[in-house]
């Protein structure tokens, strides 16, 4: 019994071009994913090389005013 998809142990390559063909969804989603990682091990560390510094920093709460607020008015329900 012979199966048509190839090995990827034995010859990883002509596996990807087959996956790449045959099941595009599951090649170019993994390859996808496997990209995330590589691009944060590789692109944050040469930002910093390159002197990219963050402007400033991305608020996590919405700013509160000082004082007393004032209470709006002519929205009176009659």
């Amino acid at each position: 019994m012979s199966s048509t998809a190839p090995f990827f142990f034995k010859q990883p390559l002509r596996y990807l071009r087959w996956a790449s063909i045959n099941k595009p969804a599951y090649f170019y989603s993994i390859c996808v994913g496997l990209a995330g990682p590589t691009i944060m091990a590789v692109v944050i560390p040469t930002r910093k090389y390159l002197g990219y510094e963050r402007i400033a920093k991305v608020p996590q709460t919405y700013p509160i005013p000082k004082g007393p607020r004032p209470r709006p008015s002519g929205f009176e329900d009659e």
